[in-house]
């Protein structure tokens, strides 16, 4: 049931018009940056050959040329074999990274950190470039590896922020204790620290995912025929011929995001 906020008494007129007016404006900007992406969405079932308005009919003709044709089962694939993978790369080596990060103290901890989130801020041209330029002599370009090295890469830094934020409140007192009451190093890691941390490394491992899923720069330098993966396929059907299956692939994507942050909301409900 919606409530009106309850303000303090020595609150004046102005401060109310001022909180209502801030409110409103953070729905107007909400709104202006969702309407184009919802907008996609009644496309998806219009029964027209063209992505445009007004809708004179309604179909799932779009949605079943997605299931039925094999270039769109052949992309839905590839994402769902990099994406994962990459994910779990990312996060091995972004939390095995914070940890080493929070327990060391050395003289040039702020460039290695530099260095391990550059990803997160090199313009990723630059990264696909790069990546082709030093992958090609190495056999790994037109491969599923060197998608999964590089979007990897790209995701690491996000897990590695995400567990270092988390590890800032963690009580170290807990490690010591454990190690003194003779546990090993790793035995401790798994019973002790990574269940505190575990918010934190999920946030992180669904920032790396959704970083891999939804990447088509990189993997237009990289990516075969056969390695295509949705956003790429969808680059190529905007390219070449607009079709409401497009539109299609966008809805179920905007579904799929949506419950990746209803996640993420979930686990910092849980952390809190």
């Amino acid at each position: 049931m919606f409530r009106l906020p309850e303000f303090p008494r020595y609150t004046t007129l102005t401060d109310k018009a001022l909180w209502w007016l801030l409110r409103a404006l953070c729905v107007a900007v909400l709104v202006f940056l969702l309407a184009p992406i919802l907008v996609m969405v009644p496309l998806s079932f219009s029964e027209s050959s063209f992505l445009a308005y007004p809708i004179h009919g309604w179909s799932l003709k779009w949605y079943r040329n997605l299931f039925e044709s094999a270039e769109w089962a052949r992309a839905t694939r590839n994402s769902f074999i990099v994406a994962p993978a990459a994910t779990l790369i990312a996060t091995v080596l972004g939390t095995l990274a914070a940890v080493g990060l929070s327990r060391a103290d050395f003289r040039f901890k702020g460039l290695l950190m530099g260095v391990l989130i550059a990803p997160m801020v090199v313009p990723i041209i630059v990264v696909g470039v790069a990546t082709y330029l030093y992958f090609a002599p190495l056999g790994l370009a037109d491969s599923y590896a060197g998608l999964v090295i590089v979007h990897a890469a790209l995701g690491a830094p996000f897990v590695l922020t995400t567990v270092l934020a988390t590890l800032a409140g963690f009580n170290h007192n807990l490690v010591r204790a454990s190690l003194s009451l003779g546990e090993t190093p790793l035995r401790t890691f798994f019973r002790i620290t990574l269940p505190v941390i575990a918010p934190g490394v999920i946030s992180g491992a669904l920032f790396a995912f959704a970083t891999s899923f939804d990447e088509v720069v990189v993997t237009l330098f990289l990516a075969g025929a056969e390695q295509a993966t949705l956003p790429r396929q969808m680059f190529t059907g905007i390219r070449e011929n607009i079709s409401p299956t497009i539109a299609a692939v966008a809805t179920l994507l905007i579904l799929f995001t949506t419950s990746l942050l209803l996640v993420l909301e979930w686990l910092r409900g849980r952390k809190a």
